[in-house]
Order: C-alpha cells, then structure tokens, then sequence
C-alpha cells in the first residue's frame, strides 16, 4: 500500500495537520478566536512540514495529489494573511476541510520520482505553475463568496461573509490578474525552456491534455480580464469566467496526472 512508504515523519505530521485541521472546521464556534487562531497555525505549519519531506525525500516525489495540496497551503496561507487585513471574511470551515483533504490525499498518492537528468530550472518553473493554482483557488475562493453575498442581498439579508460585494469582486480580480500573469510565464517558460527544463522529453512544445488545458485556461482567463476592462464585466458572467477558467487548469496538470497515476498506474 502507497501509505506503508511514506517516511513515518511526514505520516504523523500529516495526520496532525489533517487532526487540527478538523478541529478547526468543528470546534471552532466553541472556541476562543485566539485558540482558532493558533490551532490553524499549527495546522498550516504540520502541513508545510509534510510538503516539504515530499520535495526534499530521496527520491522527491510530486503529483497531483502533491500539487493539490499545495494549491490548498497556498489558498490557507492567503487567507490567514487576508483574515488580519479583512477580519470579517468568512470561510475558514470550507478552506480546514479542503487543508485535511488534501493533505491526506498527498499520503496515499504521493506522486512519481521527479526526474533526476531534469534542469535545476525545473523547481523554479514549477513554481511558478502552482502559485498560478494557488492564486486561481483564491480566485474561486472569492468567487464563491460572491455569489453567497450577491444571494444574501436578493433576499434582503445581509451577507453572510460579512464583507461588502464590491470588496470581494475586487480581491477576485486581483487574484484572477496576479494568476493569470504568472500563468503567462509558465506558459512561456515551457515554449521557449521545454527542452532545459524536461531534457530530450521537453525538446520541443507538445499539444497535450496539460498544454491544451493550460492554454484554454489561460484564454479563458485572459478573455475575463479583458471583458473586465473594456466592457465592465462582473456579477455572475465574471463569476462564471472565473470557475471555467479554474476547472481547465485543474484539469491540465493535476487532472491529467490523475488519469496517468491512478486509473492507467503510469508514472509519466
């Protein structure tokens, strides 16, 4: 079993940040906000610490699974640096149990060795691809909490997010422009490094399932950003932009990844 080869360390400091993690999303409304606080700290932390064995084991391993949690420390890390500026934002059960989900399913698929004839360019382009999913995520994050005000004021209540519309459509846009530009320069580096990055197997630009996904994503993001600034659009057809956008690029690593890993059982 995939579990029985994880390093005993990254195991128990999985299940430790999978534990608080849980704790957080349940016990929170009994607990003192300090408490919260320093719980989800703890988490983050056992969390960061099990990344960290995965791309620093002999051999470094990454995947999907790998990827998606770092997509979701991303997305946590952002919302304990936006909880101080916006007290008030609102989704700390949603985001502790994607934490423990995904920290968890880092363990039971902990991914392929990484290739060791590859360019120490490589990390740095990976990088810069998960930080594109981390601030996406962040993206739909918002997003979410949009449509939840935006149902909140039709109804005549206020916002459950305790936080105005206006200021989450544009911490969305930021993330969704901060995303896309970083997208842009993964994209470029794989088009102009493929064959530094990945050796003979990136000598030249591959129409893939990731390539095309990425690319699509990228249109469809870019398309938001421009509708955005030339026509003013918002609401729910920028919300709708946004998850679209979101599930192609979910789709062209980690969904690609999956298909190789877990339904053919291929590593590459």
């Amino acid at each position: 079993m995939i579990l029985a080869s994880a390093s005993s360390v990254g195991l128990l400091l999985a299940l430790g940040a999978a534990l608080a993690y849980g704790l957080t999303a349940v016990a929170a409304p009994r607990l003192s906000h300090h408490a919260v606080r320093l719980i989800l700290l703890a988490a983050w932390s056992m969390h960061a610490g099990t990344l960290g064995l995965g791309l620093a084991g002999t051999p470094a391993r990454f995947g999907f699974a790998p990827a998606l949690s770092i997509t979701a420390w991303l997305v946590l890390t952002v919302y304990a640096v936006e909880s101080h500026v916006i007290p008030q934002l609102k989704a700390r059960w949603a985001l502790s149990g994607l934490g423990a989900a995904a920290v968890l399913l880092a363990q039971v698929f902990p991914g392929a060795p990484l290739n060791p004839v590859a360019s120490p360019w490589l990390p740095l382009h990976w990088a810069l691809g998960i930080a594109s999913y981390g601030l996406f995520a962040a993206a739909v994050v918002h997003a979410g909490l949009m449509t939840r005000a935006e149902k909140q004021i039709r109804l005549a209540a206020d916002p459950q997010s305790g936080v105005p519309l206006l200021t989450l459509e544009r911490f969305t846009f930021r993330f969704v422009t901060a995303g896309f530009v970083l997208l842009s320069a993964t994209l470029l580096a794989g088009w102009f490094f493929g064959e530094h990055l990945y050796g003979a197997a990136g000598a030249r630009w591959k129409w893939d399932h990731k390539a095309v996904f990425s690319v699509l994503s990228w249109m469809t993001f870019g398309t938001l950003l421009i509708g955005r600034a030339r026509f003013g659009w918002r609401g729910r057809r920028a919300v709708r932009f946004v998850y679209a956008g979101a599930v192609l690029l979910l789709l062209a690593y980690a969904g690609s990844r999956f298909v190789l890993e877990v339904i053919l059982g291929r590593s590459s």
